[in-house]
């Protein structure tokens, strides 16, 4: 889908973000990239999102373009959901920007994160993990090629992010989009990512990258290749941060 190629990035004041960032990325790929605070992972995928430009380098998409209008979904570490509005009608939004009546799949957007019901709701009636529920039914609803996702479970608890993994796994199964995730936490991205992209200290570069040895499915926090990866990850992130 992406050839990212030699990207740097660097901002107004001298701070660099990104230097010398080379990543492909596949159709259908569930890549995580992982670091510390500070890296460079937001920026890349503003990059990727077409909401920044590089400094340096360029992004090559397969067909010679970026994805079009309602073919990139974006989730973000809030909500951002529009607090006068019902549920519906913030994952309508993407659609009505269109112009594009199709109240099918506003439902059925709703439906796949398990918000049946909760149409006429408002952010302020909401648990902060039915808020993000509706954050990606709204990403979703375009049914778009692309979802990109900065840190959205990162404000949430134990209990309901690991309900929420589980639930993006699924919807990437159904869906067979490419997803690129960004976390700072190791046990997140071993469990979600087909493909773990480790990221250095700012500037950010590209330490490493480990495929997922997981099969599919919701026991894999029980699989002990689990934990083999979640070491192996580990060891290699503190070589990373040490370098």
């Amino acid at each position: 889908m992406l050839h990212i190629d030699a990207v740097g990035r660097r901002f107004v004041g001298g701070v660099e973000a990104l230097r010398d960032v080379s990543l492909r990325i596949d159709a259908g790929d569930f890549v995580a990239l992982l670091g510390p605070s500070g890296c460079g992972k937001s920026t890349l995928l503003r990059l990727i999102a077409g909401l920044d430009q590089p400094d340096a380098g360029a992004l090559h998409w397969q067909e010679g373009h970026a994805p079009g209008v309602g073919e990139v979904g974006f989730v973000f570490q809030d909500a951002t959901l529009l607090p006068w509005a019902s549920a519906a009608d913030n994952v309508r939004l993407p659609l009505r920007l269109r112009g594009v009546q199709a109240e099918a799949e506003v439902r059925a957007a709703l439906s796949r994160v398990g918000l049946e019901g909760f149409e006429g709701a408002r952010p302020a009636q909401l648990s902060g993990g039915m808020r993000m529920r509706v954050s990606i039914a709204r990403a979703l609803v375009t049914r778009p090629r692309l979802l990109l996702m900065d840190e959205p479970f990162a404000a949430l608890d134990e209990f309901t992010r690991h309900r929420l993994q589980e639930d993006l796994l699924r919807l990437w199964r159904e869906l067979g989009c490419t997803v690129v995730f960004v976390t700072h936490s190791i046990y997140e991205a071993a469990f979600l990512a087909r493909r773990i992209v480790l990221m250095t200290p700012r500037p950010g570069r590209i330490a490493m990258q480990l495929m997922s040895p997981l099969a599919d499915g919701t026991e894999r926090r029980l699989d002990p290749d689990y934990a083999a990866l979640v070491a192996r990850i580990t060891h290699e992130m503190t070589a990373a941060l040490a370098a």
